[in-house]
């Protein structure tokens, strides 16, 4: 029985340390997979092996509790406390999100990477980006990112890390990931410019306000139900179109 209970205890943390979960990856990277140029398209088949985007959207999460990957535990993330800057916030030496996309950027920009390198590398930047648009993945170390923050979602005893990786995304819309693709990929060409504007820096910045505005939000002892889900599922869309937009604009710079 011990057993049995500490095995759930590990699994709920496990998957509170989570990103958005496997919907939200697939979603970020299907929108991604749909808006390469013809020429990076080719270039990331004959890279992954003939396998899509959407194929290792999620890789990363299982990899990094293997111990050839556990270097990769920290990198799903950058810990920002409240009255701390990107700037000012000590930097986690072993890694982190925003770390860890410039990067791997530049070792693929490189040409340099033999094709087994070059193959880790990219399926890596695939399921960093979409952590980065993550909210809560730009959270508070002193809460672990909103997992020490404990909400009640539609009743039932959660936190506020796994509210924003599943919960909200799945309780927004019910949609298969192409499904989600088809309803919100919707930008006009100008929005599409802006969107894709920036460097990841700049883009860690702007999910860590959101972060910001999400924990005013939602303090300590927050219900969670569906007012909040009507408030903030639009969010979660520009999230999904903000991640899936600069992930195909970084693979057609690097597969030119």
């Amino acid at each position: 029985m011990k057993r049995i209970v500490l095995l759930c205890c590990s699994l709920v943390l496990a998957q509170a340390s989570l990103a958005w979960g496997p919907k939200g990856h697939d979603v970020t990277a299907y929108i991604a997979e749909c808006h390469l140029t013809p020429e990076a398209a080719e270039a990331v088949d004959k890279v992954l092996g003939g396998h899509s985007l959407v194929y290792y959207a999620n890789w990363l999460d299982n990899a990094s509790h293997q111990s050839e990957y556990a270097y990769t535990k920290t990198w799903h993330y950058r810990n920002i406390d409240a009255g701390q800057t990107l700037e000012t916030m000590p930097v986690n030496p072993d890694g982190d999100v925003l770390t860890a996309v410039e990067q791997l950027v530049e070792r693929l920009s490189s040409g340099e990477l033999t094709p087994e390198e070059e193959a880790l590398d990219l399926k890596m930047l695939i399921h960093l980006v979409g952590d980065m648009h993550c909210p809560m993945h730009l959270g508070h170390l002193s809460d672990l990112g909103g997992n020490r923050v404990p909400v009640t979602v539609f009743g039932r005893s959660s936190n506020l890390h796994a509210a924003w990786d599943t919960t909200l995304p799945e309780s927004a819309h019910k949609w298969s990931y192409t499904e989600w693709q088809e309803q919100i990929d919707r930008l006009a060409d100008d929005e599409v410019m802006l969107v894709e504007s920036g460097l990841p820096r700049d883009w860690a910045l702007e999910t860590w306000a959101l972060c910001s505005e999400i924990y005013g939000a939602t303090p300590e002892g927050s219900s969670i139900s569906y007012d909040y889900v009507a408030r903030y599922a639009p969010v979660v869309e520009r999230q999904f179109l903000r991640g899936g937009y600069r992930l195909a604009r970084l693979l057609n710079e690097i597969y030119r």
